[in-house]
């Protein structure tokens, strides 16, 4: 190899280096703005959601009961209650996810340095998705640990014990430290881990079967973006419910309740059926498409941006 040759190959390493850095910001930044925008959208759904799962039995006679109470005790504002939690925590949660499907499809390229089509397949879509989730649990489980905490407080008469946010962080450290706190890890990854693979999933195929023929992914209008991201929220939710119906109840429920995600499903088939395990799927869903369809409308809206400046 000539000098000059050996040294377009370092120029070469380098800007293959700074797109790759470029790419994980990039990555990481839209990620958290799309999940600004799902917060905004889905967040009376998902309060919706976790009333219906953590209370007991007759409390609510559905999806409609509970907001017709909610909105009764507390006004509009009770349909918001534990929105801060995820507010302030979705920009990392969700910026993490997006970063860590850009690490993905990364580290599937590396294995496969002699993939004839830079295209991936189903599975390979679903193992970037998979990975996504295992750096989002770490910082979505605490979030997602005090969100639930504030959204069934003052439900069914029960004490209003949590002032905000930070008074549930400093009320469950002083009860058991760092492990009160993350509470429900496991059982977030068990719910993150397929759901995100089925996510990313049903974006990219969604995007593909939009895409006329000869024309790039990239290229789609809002309206097609809109779809695709609707589509990937129902996609993850279909198969997300019943962990998170357990995630649920291990946050919310008294210390000792529970031993770990098994012993909190097999107690909760034991007192209330397996359909127990589907309590929610109605606000679930009907979150899924307008919240995750903001998702990725944001998401690939400042990417857009972002890539006209730098």
């Amino acid at each position: 190899m000539s000098s000059n040759d050996a040294v377009e190959d370092v120029q070469d390493q380098k800007q293959s280096a700074a797109q790759s850095t470029s790419s994980s910001a990039k990555a990481f930044i839209s990620g958290g703005f799309g999940g600004v925008c799902a917060v905004l959208v889905g967040h009376p759904f998902d309060l919706t959601k976790t009333r219906l799962q953590t209370a007991s039995p007759g409390m609510y006679k559905g999806a409609i009961d509970v907001v017709r109470k909610t909105l009764a005790k507390d006004g509009i504002t009770g349909m918001y209650r534990g929105m801060v939690p995820p507010l302030l925590g979705v920009t990392p949660i969700f910026a993490v996810s997006f970063w860590g499907y850009d690490l993905g499809q990364k580290i599937i390229r590396s294995f496969t340095p002699n993939r004839t089509s830079q295209t991936f397949s189903t599975t390979e879509y679903a193992i970037a998705g998979f990975i996504s989730a295992i750096p989002q649990t770490f910082v979505a489980a605490p979030v997602e640990r005090a969100k639930v905490l504030l959204q069934v407080q003052g439900q069914g008469g029960t004490e209003q014990k949590y002032k905000g946010v930070f008074d549930v962080v400093r009320g469950l450290y002083k009860e058991g430290g760092i492990r009160s706190i993350f509470r429900g890890t496991g059982a977030t990854l068990a719910r993150d881990g397929p759901g995100s693979a089925a996510y990313f999933v049903g974006y990219e195929l969604t995007k593909k079967a939009l895409t006329p023929a000869g024309a790039s992914s990239s290229d789609l209008n809002l309206g097609a973006i809109i779809i695709a991201g609707g589509t990937a929220g129902v996609a993850m939710w279909s198969i997300a419910i019943p962990p998170d119906v357990l995630k649920s109840r291990i946050q919310s429920a008294p210390t000792g309740t529970y031993s770990g995600f098994f012993d909190c499903a097999r107690k909760t088939i034991a007192a209330d059926g397996v359909a127990a395990l589907w309590k929610g799927f109605g606000p679930a869903m009907a979150r899924a498409f307008p919240a995750n369809a903001a998702t990725f409308l944001g998401v690939e809206a400042s990417r857009k941006l972002m890539d006209m400046y730098f």
